[in-house]
């Protein structure tokens, strides 16, 4: 079983790549004081999240005196993979103001695991964000998911980085 976490106060919330174009990882991190948990994601799940959590801070009053969070919201190293993200979830509290973003381990499926039962058990990771944080990271999440590929004009597939915009498709 991978190794759970519950921040109540986070520092730093992000989302980052490692590695080249076509070849990227997607990492979710949280830095809490000295604590740094880097989970790793897919490029559709951070799209995702950014989309759903920009909806939901339309739907909640404005964020007044929110802190800001940290102007620099690059991955922190060193970027060491507790685990990779199967589910994620979002709620809000509004006893502290705070938006939930709640991540589930991703666990293969049971026919392809063997041992213990009870490393079949998901761990979890809960992550309490102020409105800032969350507007910080909507934004940050959407320049890395442009940042990537380009489309063909064609088949709207990523073009190889090194293909000088040739396509297959234009066979």
């Amino acid at each position: 079983m991978s190794g759970s976490f519950h921040f109540d106060s986070v520092d730093l919330f992000t989302i980052g790549t490692l590695g080249p174009l076509g070849q990227r990882v997607f990492y979710l991190q949280c830095r809490s004081g000295v604590e740094l948990v880097s989970l790793k994601f897919e490029k559709h799940q951070a799209a995702a999240l950014a989309e759903y959590l920009e909806r939901v801070l339309a739907q909640l009053p404005p964020d007044h005196a929110g802190e800001l969070p940290e102007p620099d919201l690059d991955l922190r190293e060193p970027v060491i993979e507790a685990w990779t993200i199967g589910a994620l979830g979002i709620a809000y509290d509004e006893t502290v103001d705070r938006i939930m973003v709640v991540a589930e381990e991703y666990i293969p499926s049971s026919d392809s695991l063997e041992g213990d039962p009870d490393d079949k058990i998901a761990a979890s990771a809960r992550f309490s964000l102020t409105k800032a944080q969350v507007k910080a990271l909507v934004a940050r999440t959407r320049a890395i998911v442009t940042a990537g590929r380009k489309p063909c004009k064609f088949c709207h597939l990523p073009l190889d980085p090194y293909s000088e915009g040739w396509c297959p498709c234009h066979n």
